[in-house]
């Protein structure tokens, strides 16, 4: 019985198997993997940046570390400013300003608009 076994399994030698061409293709596989990965992050990013604050009632206009742990940041809230305390021991408001917010003097320029897929692959085309 177990020479019929051994006369019907399909001998495979090592002279078909092409090491450094599999080799080759595992290699290419991982690389394709990890830019994709890459890629990936830098998309998030770049659409997080694009996401703009016009919906937003509440942003911190700056922050500033006093200690190790304890930091003090100037909270824009509805038109009203707080400056707040945050440690260990939870936030605290230190000061309410009334009125309403200043104006920025030099307000930030709006980030620039990223071309659609449609005119980066004519502009991809126009290259070839």
């Amino acid at each position: 019985m177990q020479r019929w076994a051994c006369a019907l399994a399909p001998a495979v030698s090592s002279a078909e198997i092409n090491v450094g061409g599999e080799l080759l293709r595992v290699l290419l596989s991982l690389a394709a993997v990890i830019a994709l990965i890459f890629v990936a992050g830098w998309m998030s990013r770049r659409l997080q940046a694009r996401s703009l604050p016009g919906g937003r009632r509440i942003r911190c206009v700056e922050s500033m570390a006093v200690g190790a742990r304890e930091r003090v940041l100037l909270i824009d809230a509805d038109g009203k400013r707080l400056l707040v305390g945050v440690g260990q021991g939870g936030m605290r408001t230190l000061h309410v300003y009334e009125g309403a917010a200043p104006a920025d003097a030099n307000p930030p320029a709006p980030p620039p608009a990223a071309p659609n897929f449609a005119q980066l692959l004519s502009r991809w085309k126009g290259k070839s």
